[in-house]
């Protein structure tokens, strides 16, 4: 699996997070009239060119084993689901738009966050439902989309707790926290610094840099005499690990953040890294998810989203089945209760219990399992591939999962661990 999965993921650029479709934060959970065609169709959005196109690859597989195992389980309503033909393209709104002429009914995609907002302004104006299994951006739970935008990826923030949790495992006390300037910097640096003094910790120095110059705040950390540091960055990652080494704190001081976690390697100095820690999201895929997508791609080298959308396509067919309805809005409306979130129909979270006037929910791992569930006349809770689902009233997943890894001697990375967290960072 390569590193750095979120590079693309995660990157919300200069876009601004206002849309003008409807209540901001609102999970479509209000029953919906049937109008589907009775065929459901899903099209996918793959936006990875240049050196992130190693993401395309495994969505696509992802999606086509899903469709093939739902169709072996009788399609929707008895007849195949169809998987639209696929383009690879930045210009997600030309997708989007070609998607929507092509009658889909949900789309999974797009990978970047900095995407998104052009995909969903077409697609929920649509009335089409749109469940992207890579965007990280934390000002997309927020995104005027009607309640037709999901995501089966956590918020980039929710590794805070995770990351906190790291440093305090190492034994620190005290905590300095370096960050890249923009959006995923200082959103991801200021929830490390509230979940570090929740659990404890003494957040003694906070410091922000622009990558190549790094230098500075490394000193300001050093100053501070800190136990730990947390590392919140992406391009200028590989500097600042240079910098922090150069001031004493790296090796077993340093935790990363999922986007500073890379194949280092002879590109910072000898032993720099030995000892430290970061995270990477989602969970490491089974050896039986592996061998089936490779069963449908013999060339596929990589995993990365692949459980995410195995588990986006799996969700949508779930809930078309449960609306008995393959249009967009009946899918929209469906998708927390399917996915075990119970979020009321004004859009307000709940933290737990049963949604009011809702079957009893029984836990299922497949779609023919789900399916069992819905004709035994109960609610399907599906808990897939990438784990829990559980959307809340922002269309996000409630648990984040994380792989934890630990660098050798030789600076490069190793799966050590696992740790989860909520979807708000807690």
């Amino acid at each position: 699996m390569p590193l750095r999965r979120a590079l693309a993921a995660g990157t919300l650029a200069a876009v601004t997070l206002t849309g003008c479709l409807g209540p901001a934060g609102s999970a479509r959970v209000a029953s919906a009239d049937a109008s589907g065609d009775g065929t459901l169709r899903i099209g996918l959005i793959l936006d990875n060119t240049g050196r992130q196109n190693f993401l395309n690859a495994p969505q696509l597989a992802a999606a086509q084993l899903a469709v093939k195992e739902i169709n072996a389980a009788g399609g929707h309503k008895g007849k195949p689901v169809e998987l639209l033909p696929e383009n690879i393209s930045t210009d997600t709104a030309a997708q989007a738009k070609a998607l929507v002429a092509a009658k889909a009914d949900v789309v999974i995609g797009p990978t970047d966050s900095s995407r998104a907002p052009a995909a969903i302004d077409v697609l929920a104006n649509a009335k089409v439902a749109v469940i992207s299994p890579a965007n990280s951006a934390s000002g997309l739970s927020n995104y005027k989309s009607s309640g037709y935008y999901f995501r089966t990826s956590a918020a980039d923030v929710a590794q805070a707790s995770v990351l906190a949790k790291l440093a305090q495992d190492g034994g620190a006390k005290t905590l300095a926290v370096l960050h890249e300037e923009g959006g995923y910097g200082k959103d991801v640096a200021s929830a490390v610094a509230g979940a570090a003094k929740q659990s404890g910790l003494e957040v003694v120095a906070d410091a922000e840099f622009t990558p190549g110059q790094a230098q500075q705040a490394a000193a300001t950390a050093k100053a501070a005499n800190p136990d730990a540091v947390v590392l919140v960055s992406r391009d200028g990652a590989q500097g600042a690990t240079a910098e922090l080494n150069n001031a004493g704190l790296a090796g077993k001081k340093l935790v990363l953040s999922d986007a500073a976690v890379s194949r280092y390697g002879s590109g910072v100095g000898t032993r720099a890294l030995e000892g430290a820690r970061g995270v990477l999201p989602g969970v490491f895929p089974s050896a039986t998810f592996q061998k089936d997508l490779v069963a449908v791609d013999p060339g596929l080298k990589d995993m990365v989203f692949a459980a995410e959308t195995y588990d986006a396509v799996i969700l949508a067919a779930i809930a078309a089945a449960a609306a008995e309805d393959d249009a967009g809005t009946s899918i929209a409306a469906s998708l927390v209760g399917v996915s075990g979130g119970t979020a009321a129909a004004g859009g307000n979270a709940a933290g737990g219990g049963q949604p009011a006037g809702q079957p009893p929910s029984e836990s299922c791992t497949s779609y023919q399992d789900c399916v069992d569930v819905l004709h035994a006349g109960k609610r399907p809770d599906y808990d897939g591939q990438s784990g829990r689902i559980n959307f809340d009233s922002h269309g996000d997943i409630t648990e984040a999962n994380y792989m934890v890894y630990t660098y050798g001697e030789d600076n490069l990375p190793t799966m050590t661990g696992t740790e989860s967290a909520s979807s708000s960072g807690g």
